[in-house]
């Protein structure tokens, strides 16, 4: 069956839009040592340039599903209550996880930038200083930028190093991480050929906090929602008038193809004057887990993305008990003698209650599978979205579905998925939103819910140290 692409944004790549005579080139990776991981990687970022084409927010994957469903759902254990004490979380995630930045002055002894950037490994130290004898030789200006990625007690997770603060084809990173199997393993990665398919975008900072509509004919409408979003959380809360100023947005973007979602690598807040770089964050493949944004330092912002469906949000009801109902006393009886009141009956309440106005956009997530559309009960219309890592998202109460939107179609994160209604058991307009893992309901907004999609797993390390070198402004000490 041939795939069936539906466009809700159209765009066109202006080379114009590449500012400043900046140059990006194709990552090509020669890997001593290569695991599974880093594989996938290097296949994801295989890409081709995008001239002029249709911005894709969702594919059709249905398995000969021609129709939107109107039935309960194909998969009748959605709608089943598991005990929460069921859910195991991911203990391979890593919740203490930190990453420096910088480029080292050269010296003589540039064996030992591992030590001066606070790796203590001797191990790791021998290593290094046999693996990078040529390195040194091919090193352009006075410093070496690097990206060291730390983790619990201290422990070396990752370490880039860049043969110079200069992006042209001569430019190489070298990415150092510990193996499973013991050992190191060093990943060299050039950059060629890269102008062809990363776009370069410039955007003025008060755009995307205030007037986004202008961002329309630059990025897909998608791309829009998740760049407003990440600036939003990035954005330096110690210095509330960067807005005033000529602060821009500096964006890596991935126009992608018919075969790949357009995705956002990298976007950085700049002073332009002084190329001061404000904050930052950074697009991270992941095997077996929706890919996720990490600031240059390591913190990650996919908790916000994952309860966040609303472009206008408040809540009224989180996670929870809530009153059952109760029959009403008549006026006639009202002066009969009343039996001793019992105790008050609740009913578990498994959601977050977002109230907004009847017709407020929903959005996606994150990218996912429709595996439910349609009417169900007490959700009311209700959409329910399939996520990589046994996840699953739940948008009920809806007033009507995006018209183009079938039962099994790819959706990108940022799609705008239905509107915000009061059908089925509601009281008033607002959006029921759902997150389970495993079909059991989890509380994204209790202190104590610590999900794999929030935190960054020893494996992905060297991608983000990498990324930050690769993708970002280079930073001069």
């Amino acid at each position: 069956m041939v795939n069936k692409k539906v466009s809700t944004h159209h765009w066109l790549v202006k080379g114009a839009l590449i500012l400043l005579g900046c140059t990006f080139l194709s990552l090509g990776s020669v890997a001593q040592a290569q695991t599974s991981q880093s594989s996938k990687s290097n296949q994801a970022r295989k890409k081709v340039l995008v001239q002029n084409t249709k911005q894709v927010g969702f594919k059709d994957k249905s398995a000969g599903v021609g129709t939107k469903s109107s039935s309960m759902s194909l998969n009748p254990s959605l709608f089943q209550k598991k005990d929460p004490s069921e859910l195991m979380l991911d203990s391979d995630a890593n919740l203490d996880y930190r990453v420096t930045q910088g480029c080292l002055r050269r010296n003589f002894n540039e064996d030992n930038l591992p030590s001066s950037v606070g790796i203590d490994n001797r191990q790791f130290a021998e290593f290094f200083k046999s693996q990078t004898k040529g390195f040194f030789d091919r090193m352009r200006g006075d410093c070496i930028p690097y990206a060291a990625a730390f983790t619990t007690r201290n422990r070396f997770d990752s370490l880039s190093i860049m043969n110079g603060p200069i992006l042209d084809s001569k430019t190489e990173v070298w990415t150092f991480t510990p193996s499973a199997f013991g050992g190191f393993l060093v990943q060299q990665d050039f950059l060629r050929n890269e102008s062809k398919n990363l776009t370069e975008i410039r955007v003025p900072l008060k755009e995307v906090l205030y007037d986004p509509r202008k961002l329309g004919d630059k990025l897909p409408v998608e791309l829009v929602w998740e760049l407003n979003s990440i600036i939003k959380q990035i954005y330096p809360e110690d210095n509330n008038s960067l807005e005033n100023t000529n602060s821009i947005v500096r964006l890596i973007v991935d126009f992608g193809d018919r075969e790949r979602w357009a995705q956002i690598w990298a976007v950085e807040i700049i002073d332009p004057a002084n190329k001061e770089v404000f904050a930052n964050a950074f697009w991270v493949e992941r095997n077996e887990l929706p890919g996720g944004f990490f600031t240059g330092n390591g913190e990650s912002l996919e908790r916000s993305f994952w309860t966040n469906p609303l472009s206008y949000r408040r809540i009224s009801r989180g996670v929870g008990m809530v009153r059952a109902g109760s029959a009403k006393r008549s006026k006639s009886n009202a002066a009969v003698a009343q039996p001793a009141p019992t105790k008050q009956r609740y009913r578990a309440h498994m959601g977050i209650d977002y109230a907004a106005p009847i017709g407020t956009p929903i959005f996606s997530v994150a990218n996912g599978k429709v595996v439910h559309l349609g009417f169900s009960g007490a959700f009311g219309n209700l959409i329910v979205l399939e996520h990589p890592g046994g996840y699953h998202t739940y948008y009920a109460h809806l007033s009507n579905y995006n018209t183009e939107l079938e039962l099994g179609n790819e959706v990108r994160r940022g799609l705008e998925i239905g509107y915000v209604g009061t059908t089925g058991r509601s009281t008033g307009p607002h959006l029921h939103f759902e997150l389970r893992k495993d079909g059991i309901y989890v509380d994204p907004y209790a202190s104590k819910t610590q999900l794999d999609l929030w935190s960054m797993r020893d494996s992905e390390s060297g991608q983000l140290t990498r990324e930050v070198l690769l993708l970002g402004s280079p930073v001069l000490r």
